[in-house]
């Protein structure tokens, strides 16, 4: 992995077609503008996981949603979100 240090309005540039430009800060925040060509698709990673999971069909989203389940269930007791609470 390559680390580079970049301060507000400076750009790293990839392989001459991306750029990515720190536009913002806010405390440990950092706000990002990205500039690709359309054949490059740009997504934050829990959208590309999303897509992802979806692309893979069924079967691997049955798996995803169990390996979620496990997990909440070594964290101790689970309370849904209110997004995931019943009406």
């Amino acid at each position: 992995m390559l680390v580079l240090t970049r301060h507000l309005n400076e750009e790293i540039v990839i392989d001459g077609g991306i750029r990515i430009r720190v536009v913002a800060m806010d405390g440990n925040k950092v706000r990002l503008g990205i500039v690709a060509p359309d054949s490059v698709r740009v997504d934050r990673q829990e959208v590309h996981d999303r897509r992802s999971e979806f692309a893979a069909g069924p079967r691997l989203r049955r798996r995803s949603a169990n390996r979620v389940t496990a997990a909440r269930a070594s964290d101790g007791p689970y309370s849904p979100s209110p997004e995931e609470a019943p009406c």
